[in-house]
């Protein structure tokens, strides 16, 4: 079940205490129902973000989200062009844990409508390269996933093998993605600090003197030390400005040019057809097997007659135009291992050739973050005092008994309800 906004801005209240909540509204981040989100209007004018995991895949993914975020000192945001979410507080809903982050502005720019050109495709080329150029002691320091080139290989070599162990891959794509592991001038690269698969919908774009500019950075769950192309996989469902982004990646790199990059991308992204299929397998779920093995039919008719070393670009970009309407996995964990549901559904889209490109600069789609006085799902909802403590109160109950948490959640609710009739009919 669902936890309302007024449950969500009680749990606010129990983690920030010196604060209060004056307004909340819902807050939908593209997460297919997997948190729970809200954004709230303290007492003192800022606005945060609360988030409960709504199944339990999502709660590892949420701690990990809250351990990068503490991994992000003062000193290490300083070294960034952009703005990463800062940690406020934690604290426990029924059997859950929910986290409070500052609030972001600006809107994103799905992959698909990512327009060409200086502006939204360049400015995103730098961010990546900023990233990717902080001290790697960033992420040993606190503990956070290393990879090594070779365990990265290791592990697509072991994934290769899971998706053809179901009987189910087009043996041209075991054999093409074979061929990328065994050839060995495709892993030598330098190992980075990544988010392990971000997409361009991470980002928050804001116009500075009329032109899009990347201004934050959202989904950090994945940091750590891998492979860079991990987080330019997603350039495959981007044709349009792929070039541009790249181009800007490497001019405002400080690392030394990597010319298999783009090749390593392109493998990732096809990949997640495999551990699509592997999730329909493992899962027993005949459907998403079903439609796994037509997106890799389809893979397999876009890339024939190309090898994936030799390719310089182009046409495969072109047959990898699908990825839109894979369904989302219970989990979408992303680092730098090849775990089975390591794919984000969001950017599975754009692989085949008869898809139509993406949309010009003027059709590109802003999907702004903030909340909008005139728009009901998101404006915020004025709340009286009594209001929040009633939530809290009954929230509190929940963790001093931890046997009756999932009773207080659903009294929460109730209670949420009831409370906010009784201040709509006053």
């Amino acid at each position: 079940m669902a936890r309302s906004p007024l449950t969500l801005a009680a749990s606010v209240t129990s983690a920030l205490p010196r604060v209060g909540v004056v307004g909340v509204g819902a807050l939908t981040e593209g997460a297919t129902g997997r948190y729970d989100s809200a954004v709230a209007q303290l007492d003192d004018g800022r606005r945060v973000v609360v988030r409960v995991p709504a199944e339990a895949e999502a709660a590892t993914e949420l701690a990990a989200e809250a351990r990068a975020l503490r991994a992000l000192t003062p000193g290490v945001r300083g070294l960034l062009p952009f703005r990463a979410p800062e940690l406020l507080g934690e604290t426990g809903l029924g059997d859950s844990r929910a986290i409070v982050v500052d609030f972001l502005p600006g809107y994103r720019v799905d992959a698909a409508h990512l327009p060409s050109g200086r502006g939204a495709a360049t400015s995103l080329g730098a961010a990546l390269a900023a990233l990717h150029g902080l001290p790697l002691s960033i992420v040993r320091t606190e503990g956070l996933p290393v990879r090594t080139p070779q365990q990265i290989r290791d592990d697509v070599s072991r994934l290769v093998d899971r998706a053809d162990a179901t009987r189910s891959l087009p043996r041209a794509l075991r054999d093409r993605w074979n061929r990328a592991v065994d050839a060995e001038e495709l892993w030598h690269f330098e190992s980075a600090v990544v988010l392990g698969g971000a997409g361009a919908a991470s980002f928050l774009f804001e116009d500075v003197d009329g032109a899009p500019e990347v201004t934050g950075l959202l989904d950090w769950h994945g940091l750590s030390v891998g492979d860079p192309a991990t987080d330019l996989q997603w350039l495959a469902s981007a044709p349009a400005a792929a070039d541009d982004v790249y181009a800007a990646y490497v001019a405002a790199s400080g690392r030394a040019p990597d010319g298999r990059t783009r090749e390593r991308a392109r493998l990732y992204a096809e990949l997640e057809f495999a551990k699509w299929l592997i999730h329909g397998h493992d899962t027993d779920r005949a459907d998403v097997v079903d439609d796994a093995k037509a997106l890799l039919e389809s893979l397999a008719a876009g890339v024939a007659g190309d090898d994936l070393v030799a390719h310089a670009g182009g046409d495969v970009d072109d047959a990898i135009a699908l990825l839109d309407r894979v369904p989302e996995s219970p989990a979408s964990l992303r680092d730098t291992s090849m775990h089975t549901d390591a794919y984000d559904a969001e950017e599975l889209s754009l692989w085949i050739p008869d898809v139509p490109e993406a949309p010009t600069a003027a059709a590109a789609e802003h999907v702004e973050d903030e909340w909008h006085p005139d728009d009901v799902s998101t404006s915020p909802i004025e709340l009286p005092v009594a209001v929040v403590a009633e939530e809290k109160a009954t929230m509190d109950a929940g963790d001093d008994d931890p046997d009756a948490s999932e009773d207080a959640v659903g009294d929460a609710q109730r209670a949420s309800d009831a409370a906010l009739r009784r201040w709509m009919s006053q």
